[in-house]
């Protein structure tokens, strides 16, 4: 299979890019509920067999050992954050001592911001975009107060041109000598949008500028190169794409040219290992990425990722890219040929090198559509105001599952059953 594959309409066609699909098999490590259709892995990722496995390997050590699972249990929980990060850094390409495991998403933007941003009387802006994450936005925010900055003053924001993409051209002028860290999202969570990271972190550098990305809806579906792009900082939460359940600990990368940054919120388990117990009031930090860690990791929700990053390594992030972008292509020539008559328009960019790993369908009537589609027993997410977002993951989605999908929004827009539903959505998109 290749990207520049001839698709075809019929049925036929898609069970045959199925059979000589090579991660085909990976499909029978996940809990599948065969009644259902689950194309919402860039929000939740599905449970594999290997993460029940893991978590339920821990919750016995846990009952085994109590307070020696520390240094007992088969991989100790002193430092199963440093472990997991260590399987972790090849989906990020970056060093095993650039990453950890810790926290959740908004919690270390936080952390990242409150000691890359430096504000001075040259430099005192936060550059971020118009599209990013409102969550990422509050962070943003809240750090510039936090530094005693006016939001009005010192938020600087790149808009998008047309409400769904953003042109690197304009970041890139936006980069101007008062900007003392730029933020952006790797993927767009709305559009799908994927931007240069290594063109951004290179153009951001020349002018003297730290960088460093949400990269919430790449990691798992998109390589990255972080250590070769010299990112400075980075961030992610583990339980999209890399399906590591429910609340999964969440990741950071500092580029190791910062390891002597002192973080701006310390904590004892950023202290450094062979001393952390004897508990001295002066901090002292490990010098890599772990040093960074503020709290005791949590352990239970560690736990299943270790089960995913088996399947991740074991398949390969190439592989895993190139089914993607297979499906992804996939599902836009069936809008293009199966829907063309029912005003959906492909909101993600068609060009595959600036695509994530979800397709935006929009159409005026998406919340109902969205709705509808569910009660078939196909689950898409709806982002306001007019998105169904669709994204079919490379190790349990088949392209069988994508014709499946196209053809039964055919029947719900021929037979108009969108109509039955509230043009609202629910409290839970």
């Amino acid at each position: 299979m290749t990207m520049k594959t001839a698709f075809h309409t019929d049925h036929k066609f898609a069970y045959e890019l199925d059979a000589i699909d090579p991660l085909r098999t990976y499909r029978d490590h996940f809990y599948l509920d065969k009644s259902k259709i689950y194309l919402d892995g860039n929000s939740l990722g599905l449970l594999s067999k290997s993460s029940e496995k893991s978590l339920l390997r821990v919750i016995a050590e846990w009952k085994k050992h109590a307070i020696d699972g520390w240094t007992k249990a088969s991989k100790p929980w002193f430092s199963y954050a440093e472990e997991l990060a260590r399987q972790q850094a090849p989906l990020l390409g970056a060093k095993a001592d650039e990453i950890i495991l810790h926290a959740s998403t908004t919690i270390n933007i936080h952390l990242l911001l409150a000691a890359f941003y430096k504000p001075s009387e040259q430099r005192n802006k936060i550059l971020i975009d118009q599209l990013t994450f409102p969550s990422d936005r509050y962070a943003v925010e809240s750090q510039l107060e936090l530094k005693g900055q006016d939001v009005k003053e010192a938020l600087k924001i790149i808009n998008s041109r047309d409400g769904r993409y953003l042109n690197e051209e304009d970041i890139i002028a936006a980069m101007t000598d008062d900007v003392a860290v730029i933020f952006l999202p790797s993927v767009l969570y709305r559009s799908a949008q994927l931007l240069d990271m290594a063109l951004l972190t290179a153009e951001a550098h020349r002018r003297g500028i730290l960088i460093g990305f949400d990269c919430a809806h790449s990691v798992g579906a998109v390589p990255h190169l972080l250590s070769e792009w010299q990112v400075d900082f980075a961030c992610w939460c583990n339980y999209k794409h890399c399906n590591g359940g429910p609340g999964a600990a969440a990741g950071i990368y500092i580029n190791e040219k910062h390891f002597n940054k002192k973080p701006a919120l310390c904590g004892w388990f950023g202290f450094r290992k062979e001393r952390q117990f004897d508990m001295l009031e002066e901090f002292e930090g490990e010098k890599n990425a772990g040093g960074w860690q503020i709290g005791t990791p949590h352990i239970l929700s560690l736990a299943p990722l270790e089960g995913s990053l088996k399947l991740f390594n074991k398949a390969g992030i190439e592989k895993i890219r190139k089914k993607s972008l297979l499906l992804t292509n996939y599902l836009i020539f069936l809008v293009d040929t199966v829907l063309s008559e029912y005003g959906f328009f492909v909101g993600s960019p068609r060009n595959e090198t600036q695509r994530g790993g979800h397709v935006a369908l929009e159409h005026k009537k998406a919340v109902q559509i969205n709705a509808a589609l569910k009660d078939h027993r196909i689950i898409t997410d709806f982002r306001f105001p007019n998105i169904i977002r669709i994204a079919p993951l490379a190790l349990y989605n088949s392209f069988n599952d994508v014709w499946r999908t196209v053809h039964e929004l055919k029947k719900i827009m021929e037979a108009k059953k969108y109509k039955n539903y509230p043009d609202q959505r629910a409290t839970v998109a």
